[in-house]
């Protein structure tokens, strides 16, 4: 379980940090994902505009491109069009026109800051819009960009793209989506050709808040690994010969997801398979070998310090997952 969840957040981290640079092959679909195969004949719209065009936008407009579909693009710099104007697309002069050109606009932006600086000046020609918010953020700033987009006369939805620009175009990834239910299935067929699509709800926040549980899964787990390696390296021991093993290790991990998840939700936290007692030793050491090879041990330290928490608030014998009750009180005073 937890093999496929990392396979998804790499496939995330590409997105948001190093766009064309990765390429992955699809994995870790969620069950409820819709991936059919996708052209303009298939969807009562004929044309789309694409407002952002680093690699992921520009991926973007291509699958629209390949489908059929007449695309405008518009960006700050205007010759990140070049390409997609010699397969076909229109480059607007302005947002003005990229807004009027289509009824479906989507968005590939850094965050929800930048729809504000590019639309807020173009507010007069948003009514009648759908926007496809793609860019990153958080779920309440997504809500409030919801909010935003309607008091100007368009609708909005909110996407968090699981996919690196080499897998937009395929139905073997997905993009989580929530905002009105009629929106979405209205465009889906639209939407499907971009990837997948997997809907979360009606509320907007949700896709970006799903974005972002993968990232914090993806990001701790990721720097976790670089530790390995850099306290694996103050030790004579090579990233290529320790990797096999945190691939190993961290292969073997879905089981202890399957069997803590029940116990979880289930508010049970019985030490009787490991105690935090025990896992307070174990970092112990974990900090101390980083410590004696000179290696930075914050890190670990900040695990040690969240185990010794949970011990210090009288759970020393329960298992690991009280830390889940632990972090749902917020930080330590």
């Amino acid at each position: 379980m937890l093999g496929s969840t990392l396979d998804r957040a790499f496939v995330l981290v590409a997105v948001s940090v190093i766009p064309g640079e990765i390429s992955v092959s699809p994995s870790a679909v969620s069950p409820s994902a819709v991936s059919p195969s996708v052209t303009q004949a298939s969807s009562g719209v004929s044309s789309v505009t694409v407002i952002g065009l680093g690699p992921m936008g520009r991926a973007m407009a291509g699958a629209y491109l390949d489908a059929g579909y007449d695309v405008t693009v518009w960006n700050r710099t205007p010759s990140r069009a070049d390409e997609l104007m010699a397969r076909g697309a229109l480059r607007a002069a302005t947002v003005e026109e990229a807004l009027a050109a289509g009824e479906v606009v989507v968005l590939s932006l850094t965050d929800y800051a930048a729809m504000y600086a590019i639309l807020e000046p173009a507010t007069a020609a948003l009514a009648g819009r759908v926007l496809v918010n793609l860019s990153s953020d958080t779920p309440e700033r997504a809500r409030e960009g919801a909010a935003w987009a309607v008091e100007h006369g368009a609708r909005h939805l909110t996407g968090g793209v699981q996919t690196p620009p080499s897998g937009i175009g395929s139905p073997e990834f997905d993009t989580f989506y929530s905002g009105p239910r009629d929106l979405f299935e209205r465009y889906e067929d639209v939407l499907k050709v971009i990837t997948g699509t997997d809907y979360r709800g009606e509320d907007p926040g949700l896709a970006a808040l799903y974005y972002q549980l993968q990232m914090d899964l993806f990001w701790t787990t990721l720097t976790a690994w670089l530790h390995t390696l850099a306290l694996a390296d103050a030790n004579g021991i090579s990233a290529s010969e320790i990797t096999p093993y945190a691939a190993q290790t961290l292969g073997g991990m879905g089981q202890f997801l399957d069997f803590y998840t029940p116990r979880i939700e289930a508010g049970r936290h019985s030490g009787d398979v490991e105690r935090i007692s025990m896992a307070v030793a174990s970092m112990e050491h974990v900090v101390h070998t980083a410590r004696d090879a000179g290696v930075d041990p914050a890190l670990p330290a900040a695990v040690l310090e969240a185990f010794r928490r949970a011990s210090a608030e009288g759970y020393a014998e329960d298992s690991l997952t009280r830390l889940f009750e632990v972090f749902g009180r917020g930080a330590a005073a």
